[in-house]
């Protein structure tokens, strides 16, 4: 049993991956990912694709889609974007309206229908450092957009901010990702081994 499973995303995704060889996945959530479904999986042969771009917004998701996603011809899609959609707006908060971010987003889930994919949305998230606090003024909508999104096309949604906002009981939030954003090692095998799990019921279907 072969699966192709094509990660896309921004930064948080991308984590130092190769854009000379996307088999080269990168330090951050996506390697640890991939470790665990070759872990619980050992008799399906994976081929992990990771495309993400640091940077990135739903817009840059748009225009990449031919390349990055239809010519992938992929079993298997997941998609963690939108941060970058409040933060590169934050400073004088010239937000994204929620309409624009919905049609971008949108577009993407539309195209991913159309190739016949499965799909995993991963909400984006916020670690509680001091100086992105702010940043949920525009976040909360957001993730409200991608979980309805995620109702009407998702195949495995993946409550990122929530349960990061679980694991910090009893734990310092900042040892997940020091700058709020971009996980450390930490973060990154938390959120792997979530991704795993959540990504679990979809493989089985392929079995």
């Amino acid at each position: 049993m072969k699966i192709r499973l094509l990660f896309q995303g921004d930064s948080i995704t991308d984590a130092g991956r190769s854009y000379e060889d996307p088999h080269l996945l990168g330090e951050g959530y996506v390697k640890y990912a991939a470790q665990y479904l070759h872990q619980a999986y050992p008799q399906v042969e994976f081929e992990f694709i990771n495309l993400g771009i640091s940077g990135n917004q739903t817009k840059d998701l748009v225009a990449r889609l031919d390349k990055d996603f239809v010519q992938i011809q992929p079993d298997i899609v997941s998609i963690m974007i939108g941060i970058n959609d409040v933060w590169h707006h934050a400073e004088d908060r010239s937000w994204i309206p929620d309409e624009v971010f919905e049609q971008r987003y949108r577009m993407v889930l539309d195209a991913i229908r159309q190739m016949g994919a499965k799909l995993m949305i991963i909400e984006p998230f916020l670690i509680p450092a001091e100086d992105k606090l702010f940043f949920r003024e525009d976040l909360y909508k957001k993730i409200e957009i991608v979980r309805k999104l995620a109702r009407e096309y998702a195949d495995v949604f993946m409550p990122t901010d929530g349960l990061l906002c679980a694991a910090f009981i009893g734990d310092d939030p900042l040892t997940f990702a020091a700058d709020g954003v971009h996980p450390t090692a930490k973060g990154a095998e938390f959120i792997g081994r979530l991704y795993a799990q959540y990504l679990a019921p979809v493989i089985d279907q392929f079995l």
